[in-house]
């Protein structure tokens, strides 16, 4: 390897560290929220709050990161983006009230998105070799998933040893390592945008809409579905959301060119994320709530219950995933996944409040795992296959956007339905514990509507070549690549 190759190498690890750890804060709080619902005195329903705020703020400023990053430049932006994270991960570990994790939780989200958008642009600019960038995505693939499975692990353990809080603290010895070493080994970019204008209009727009409908949701059931309050919050949201519509289709440089939904894949695939994201966040969030609540598990049990489901994730993901595509081109593995992952999801339908690990819960977890890892990389060919090449990362930011705030609304609109149901069984004379399990089922069932809605839309809506004809995409080109 040329001294020129081990320094490019090299600042690709960096950058995948910082990656890492932004993936891993998605799951690593899961295992905790138990805790720290005990702990600082959260609602079944404020509990969301603690993701939802996370993923509000990754979701509503992925785009906006990468505008920022076209006009600053992407090393610059990706260091601030890792200051911020670790900062706000100290906030958070320290924390000692409900307001203080939750704003702590935003300004992760918002460093999080930073570091994610101007993470891969630096990346795609280190390897312009269609070999070297295919292997190098599938290594961001494989953290990606990689990076949930270790968050569950790691949450546990941290969890059981030292309490919640340190979840958020192990972010700050790997955040100053990585700001350091980013200034000095990953080369500075000139800025690819200079002299256009920010979207700031659009930015504020949409990220205040979508907060203020996660919010209306959350509290629905303490304010009621029909009062005032959440009609009132609903309608300020939508009514901001058509304002942002407006912004985009007369800014001359907007966020979201909304030509791109004009393109029957990358608008279903849009669609599919939200749902998918809705499911998996379903998964993550409540399964976790039914072992920790329900089933009276450590947190460390937690983390390895969920292991098998994850590793099973990471390895399809990396490499399977690929050569299915390949065999039988995109439409049916994606299909596959994501019916295999609503099919996991109705299995936790039935788990009872004495469920036995391998009979009741172990079978959802493989499910759900091989669904995810055969769905994800066809979703993101899909979305890009019908938009140019010049614009394929735009197409794939608005992927990962959907994907952020489906996870984030969806999850609201679970939670919620969550403690609908249990307040309903508790006033029927069910005991606790049936209550809060009726309420999962719920909500299970619901995810489990998502993903095979999902897995409906790519049945019947998608229009992507057939097996015979993938060889000449070259984005399944690349994504085989990148498993061989």
């Amino acid at each position: 390897m040329t001294t020129e190759n081990r320094a490019r190498w090299l600042a690709f690890t960096i950058l995948c560290l910082g990656s890492f750890m932004i993936v891993l804060d998605t799951t690593i709080v899961n295992v905790a929220l138990p805790s720290i619902r005990e702990d600082l005195g959260f609602t079944e329903a404020s509990l969301a709050w603690v993701v939802n705020a996370y993923m509000l703020f990754f979701g509503g400023f992925l785009l906006l990161g990468g505008r920022l990053g076209d006009l600053y430049g992407h090393r610059r932006l990706f260091a601030a983006g890792i200051a911020v994270f670790t900062a706000a991960s100290l906030a958070a570990g320290i924390s000692s009230s409900q307001a203080i994790l939750i704003a702590a939780r935003a300004a992760q989200g918002l460093g999080g998105a930073i570091v994610s958008a101007a993470g891969l642009s630096l990346m795609m600019g280190l390897f312009t070799e269609p070999a070297e960038r295919a292997k190098a995505m599938g290594v961001v693939g494989f953290i990606s998933a990689g990076g949930g499975s270790v968050g569950v692990l790691l949450g546990g353990i941290l969890t059981s040893i030292f309490g919640w809080h340190a979840v958020f603290m192990v972010n700050i010895p790997v955040g100053i390592a990585v700001y350091a070493l980013s200034l000095r080994v990953v080369p500075a970019t000139r800025p690819a945008a200079l002299g256009t204008r920010l979207d700031i209009a659009g930015a504020i727009t949409v990220t205040t809409s979508l907060m203020l409908a996660v919010y209306a949701i959350v509290n629905g059931n303490d304010a009621g579905w029909t009062s005032a309050q959440t009609l009132g919050l609903l309608g300020a949201a939508g009514v901001l959301l058509a304002s942002f519509v407006v912004i985009e289709s007369r800014v001359h440089d907007p966020l979201m060119p909304l030509d791109l939904f004009r393109r029957r894949n990358l608008a279903t695939a849009n669609v599919m994320g939200v749902l998918w994201a809705a499911a998996m966040f379903a998964w993550f969030f409540l399964s976790a709530l039914y072992l920790q609540i329900v089933l009276q598990y450590e947190p460390l049990q937690v983390g390895l219950a969920f292991l098998p489901g994850n590793v099973i994730m990471a390895i399809f993901s990396v490499g399977i995933s690929a050569k299915l595509v390949m065999r039988y081109g995109l439409q049916a593995p994606l299909t596959a996944g994501l019916g295999l992952a609503g099919l996991g999801l109705l299995l936790l339908v039935r788990a009872p409040i004495d469920g036995n690990y391998v009979v009741d819960v172990l079978p959802s977890m493989v499910l759900l795992g091989l669904g995810a890892g055969i769905a994800f990389n066809p979703m993101i060919i899909v979305a890009m296959s019908d938009v140019e090449p010049e614009r394929s990362g735009l197409a794939s930011g608005l992927v990962n956007t959907s994907f952020m705030m489906g996870g984030a609304l969806g999850l609201a609109l679970l939670a919620s339905l969550a403690a609908a149901r249990t307040g309903d069984a508790l006033a029927n004379g069910a005991p606790q514990i049936v209550a809060l399990n009726d309420g999962y089922h719920a909500a299970f069932a619901i995810g489990a509507a998502f993903a095979l809605g999902a897995a409906a839309l790519a049945f019947k809506v998608l229009r992507v070549s057939s097996s015979a004809n993938t060889h000449e995409d070259p984005n399944v080109e690349s994504l085989a690549a990148a498993a061989d």
